[in-house]
């Protein structure tokens, strides 16, 4: 079965490194995207000292701190060979301040070609 894998980590400068490696193990299709918690969203929130009319979306416009999170489609034999590159360019996964993981089942898959073949 096709397992969506996630990994959302704090070390912006290490995404891209991150997605490369899944690239090089045979993951296809890895996708980056820019994404913000709401606990550090409420936290930048307080210290920027604005007015509780204020959107949220104009406080991410001036919050810095940002999470990379990274995602990809793959077949099962390869999701241990993901979560181990990336523990190699963050450090062991299970310490704070390295990254979440996670890996869900996904029941259909339409438009990645690696699975269009297998099936």
């Amino acid at each position: 079965m096709p397992k969506l894998v996630v990994l959302i980590t704090e070390h912006i400068e290490k995404g891209v490194a991150v997605a490369e490696a899944w690239e090089k193990v045979g993951a296809g299709g890895v996708t980056l995207i820019e994404t913000y918690g709401l606990h550090r969203l409420r936290e930048q929130s307080k210290s920027l000292e604005l007015p509780l009319f204020v959107s949220m979306a104009s406080v991410l416009h001036q919050i810095e701190e940002t999470n990379q999170t990274i995602f990809t489609v793959v077949h099962d034999d390869l999701v241990d060979k993901l979560v181990e590159e990336a523990g190699k360019i963050l450090g062991d996964l299970r310490l704070p301040h390295t990254g979440v993981a996670f890996v869900i089942d996904v029941e259909r898959v339409f438009g990645i070609k690696a699975f269009l073949q297998k099936e």
